[in-house]
């Protein structure tokens, strides 16, 4: 079963009048599954659906690079915000 999450959203008129073209092109229940369905059609030129294992495998890499490089230091939150506002 898919998790939905609920979206209060404003939406400019073309944007709506497209959501009721989908929504009876595909004889969907509502303007939401219209959403869902363009994001379905189009949302792959913009992010991949899943993480590709060679991306995870890199991104694991780097991390135990710079782990090994550099350590592993934890800090407090506000040892954190006061290296941020240093720089």
């Amino acid at each position: 079963m898919d998790k939905y999450v609920g979206l209060n959203i404003k939406i400019n008129p073309y944007t709506n009048r497209v959501l009721g073209v989908i929504k009876e092109k595909y004889g969907l229940r509502d303007k939401g599954d219209a959403l869902n369905k363009f994001v379905e059609l189009f949302g792959d030129e913009f992010i991949d659906r899943e993480i590709k294992e060679e991306v995870l495998k890199d991104v694991i890499k780097s991390c135990d690079y710079h782990i090994k490089k550099k350590g592993f230091k934890s800090k407090t939150i506000s040892e954190l915000r006061k290296s941020i506002e240093e720089k």
